[in-house]
């Protein structure tokens, strides 16, 4: 991580221009270091779009944030009770989706890739589109036949709608092929562990601080030269767990129950006895007694 701004949302007017605001500042921050950014990888905010699109910087998206976005709407599909066909289908899409993005760096080549789908959901396996004419998976029969979508089903013209709709293509079509948000994300979820957004902001920056400093003191030199630190770790007393204190008894003596006398046992069938005539004695009608 190169840099970290905290912007506060009450002096932009709200919290929808913090992303923007942000990125601004880091932006400006490299440029005035003389470093020169290639491209950008960022979720499918408008604003920043527009943005990026004025200080004429490529912008790639985050797979994971178009693939959540993209499973809900399926999902929601697949909740209905002519599509329940569509759940079989749920992860295959979402591999479908990151696949697309991975296997090729060519925009048109990654629209291809992702429109290929759709007939794959009809157990068809040639495409139309000269830059993927066939889905690489080996071919092999499918014993469920059940499990393909049907042409003309209300399954398919839904699913179609989705996958084909034009801003999902146009998006695809700028999915990153190499780097992803997930590690960002990773330490945002870290820090806020120790400065949640409930904090006030001066009590937040300073664990932000902490935290930056003890992120840097692992992967700069714990990882570089373990040797002093465990050194240092091994002279530190650690108390004994609280269960070691006491005896730990035998499986045996927990799952065996207690032996009963014969005495207690002739006493409860008395009692059983005894019970059993009082009930027969409530029973009879008032006239028999």
């Amino acid at each position: 991580m190169i840099m970290l701004y905290s912007v506060v949302y009450s002096r932009l007017g709200g919290s929808y221009h913090m992303e923007k605001e942000g990125l601004k500042r880091c932006l400006d921050h490299l440029e005035s270091n003389d470093l020169a950014v290639e491209y950008i990888v960022t979720d499918r905010h408008p604003q920043i779009q527009k943005f990026l699109r004025e200080r004429n910087l490529e912008q790639f998206y985050d797979v994971w944030h178009f693939e959540k976005g993209l499973s809900k709407k399926l999902l929601k599909v697949s909740q209905n009770k002519d599509c329940k066909v569509l759940k079989k289908w749920l992860c295959s899409i979402k591999n479908h989706v990151y696949w697309s993005a991975t296997s090729t760096t060519s925009g048109p080549e990654k629209v291809a890739r992702w429109t290929s789908v759709v007939n794959h959901l009809q157990n068809i396996h040639v495409h139309d589109d000269p830059l993927f004419p066939k889905c690489s998976h080996p071919e092999r029969a499918s014993s469920h036949a059940n499990k393909w979508l049907k042409l003309g089903s209300i399954t398919l013209a839904k699913v179609e709608r989705i996958l084909n709709n034009k801003r999902v293509l146009k998006d695809v079509r700028k999915l990153s092929h190499h780097y992803q948000t997930s590690s960002l994300e990773s330490s945002h979820s870290l820090i806020l562990r120790f400065a949640p957004r409930t904090q006030s902001l001066f009590g937040g920056m300073r664990v932000l601080l902490y935290v930056g400093e003890l992120m840097r003191l692992v992967f700069e030199e714990v990882f570089e030269d373990p040797a002093p630190f465990v050194e240092e770790m091994n002279t530190i007393s650690i108390p004994k767990d609280l269960s070691t204190q006491f005896d730990r008894p035998s499986k045996e003596e927990v799952v065996t129950p207690p032996a009963m006398s014969p005495v207690s046992v002739k006493g409860r069938s008395e009692a059983n006895l005894l019970s059993s005539r009082i009930r027969k004695l409530l029973a009879y009608p008032a006239d028999n007694t």
